[in-house]
């Protein structure tokens, strides 16, 4: 494993903890404002008198803003697939703390996502130190990176203003490629302004250059348009659907985006990259697994809350709509 990178892996795996730990503080504190007014599935907002559920925001916003950091001290490609341990820790804490029950298959997903992570850390290339965000801008305007961007722009231009109308109702691979296109700018992005930050706090000052606020403006619009189009694909389809596939697509086009930008795999063999692809299609298994095992329990239950549960099942609007960049915010109600 690269020493370079253990802040960064730290940080990502801090990330998922918190994160994690976050949706079993919100849902106790959901299931406390339940047993003394209205529920928050269907119009209630006693939970916001709840120091639980605060306890739980603040702790989602401080694993959010772990995983930005993660990306200044680590290659995306290690990163990224790391935030599937989000959903070990919320399921192994729901089993325990909430009495919920993890079934054998979401075992079996869980060591998936383990094993495949191991995989990953061990065989992650060493993160690249830019000393400059000039630098970033002629990693950015790399003839190889702009032919990236602006297919990635065209297909989304194309999937709005034609597919959408025609299809975006009937065919969530339209709202999930949306969000998943932008989704793979909005990491290089931020990862740009986090080494921006972090070099200007070391004392060199980053913000008197054009291109840090370029960076800035792209990462706020595409921020913007992946969750408004995340949201419509969980309003539209079936949460334990829409989860898999968009980590998935989301994945593999942040590791394609970085790859290519910040040239993640440059001077590593062929084994080591072999190995990587190994274990982020681990991690896809693992997490496909215990969507299949969510779905099952879904249709066996008889209605009762779990670790598990989708929109159909009462989810909260609060719930509903705060979906962050980091893509494992819709797993639990």
């Amino acid at each position: 494993m690269a020493t370079g990178n253990v802040p960064g892996l730290i940080l990502a795996v801090s990330s998922s903890a918190f994160i994690g730990a976050s949706f079993i503080l919100k849902k106790k504190g959901l299931r406390r404002a339940a047993a003394s007014g209205t529920r928050a599935g269907f119009g209630g907002y006693t939970y916001l008198l709840e120091p639980l559920w605060w306890a739980g925001m603040i702790i989602m916003f401080v694993g959010e803003v772990a995983n930005f950091v993660a990306y200044v001290y680590a290659p995306a490609v290690l990163v990224t697939p790391l935030g599937a341990l989000s959903i070990i820790i919320s399921a192994v804490l729901a089993h325990f703390m909430l009495k919920e029950r993890l079934p054998r298959l979401g075992v079996l997903g869980c060591v998936c996502c383990m094993v495949g992570s191991v995989v990953i850390v061990l065989h992650a290339p060493q993160e690249q130190s830019p000393t400059s965000v000039l630098q970033i801008w002629a990693l950015a305007t790399q003839p190889a990176f702009l032919i990236y961007s602006a297919a990635t722009l065209s297909v989304v231009v194309a999937l709005i203003f034609y597919f959408e109308q025609r299809y975006g109702q009937s065919n969530m691979l339209i709202y999930l490629g949306i969000c998943s296109l932008i989704g793979s700018l909005t990491v290089v992005s931020i990862k740009a302004i986090g080494i921006a930050i972090k070099l200007t706090f070391e004392g060199t000052n980053q913000l008197k250059y054009l291109q840090t606020w370029f960076f800035l403006t792209v990462a706020a619009v595409c921020v913007i348009t992946q969750l408004n189009y995340l949201n419509k694909a969980l309003d539209t389809f079936n949460a334990a659907v829409v989860s898999p596939i968009y980590y998935v697509m989301f994945t593999t086009l942040t590791i394609v985006a970085s790859a290519i930008m910040f040239k993640d795999w440059s001077g590593q063999n062929a084994s080591s990259i072999a190995s990587e692809i190994c274990g982020f299609i681990t991690i896809l298994c693992g997490t496909i697994i215990l969507h299949a095992t969510r779905e099952q329990e879904q249709a066996n239950s008889s209605g009762s809350g779990s670790w598990y549960g989708s929109r159909e099942s009462g989810k909260s609007a609060d719930e509903e709509n705060f979906i962050m960049v980091h893509n494992n915010d819709y797993y639990f109600d």
